[in-house]
């Protein structure tokens, strides 16, 4: 009898660290997440604004902006944050200045070499524009790492688009 009474206490644990397992399992791989059913991450999400994915990344569009453009990519553990516009050039390094970056931005004369090897986490493609590495004549950097609030990091790239105009390009994740 003492030896049937192990026996089913075995199978019980048994039965408990595997069910515990599946539930652990099942959470790690998606099971426990908040998005919609068979949605696959990353993904971009719909209706995103401007206003929205700045607000995100501790800033704001300047009012001068035009051609402005935006997307968040829903990710595991973080979002990707795209924000790009055009400015007049003097607009555009007085927003540079505002945002305070933490060590000087850099100047590459030409696109990096590595530019092609691969695609982004969060392509500007999506927005219909050129990646700013794969761009020559590029005003680029760090601005925070880490940021305040939920905002992970945040980059620019300032490309010259004519003689009056620069593109600025804002990658975040948060």
């Amino acid at each position: 009898m003492r030896h049937s009474f192990r026996r089913t206490r075995r199978v019980y644990w048994k039965g408990a660290v595997k069910g515990l397992l599946v539930v652990v399992l099942g959470c790690a791989l998606g099971a426990c997440s908040s998005e919609p059913a068979g949605r696959r991450v990353p993904y971009w999400v719909e209706g995103t604004t401007p206003a929205q994915v700045a607000r995100r990344m501790n800033t704001a569009v300047p009012a001068g902006a035009t051609d402005v453009r935006a997307a968040r990519q829903k990710g595991f553990q973080d979002d990707g944050l795209l924000l790009a516009f055009t400015l007049p050039r003097g607009d555009t390094e007085a927003f540079v200045r505002e945002l305070r970056p933490d060590s000087p931005l850099g100047h590459r004369a030409r696109p990096l070499a590595s530019a092609g090897d691969g695609e982004p986490a969060a392509p500007f493609a999506h927005l219909g524009l050129p990646e700013p590495e794969a761009l020559a004549d590029v005003t680029e950097g760090p601005v925070c790492t880490p940021c305040r609030g939920e905002l992970n990091s945040l980059t620019i790239a300032v490309h010259p688009l004519d003689a009056q105009h620069s593109r600025v390009y804002l990658r975040g994740v948060d």
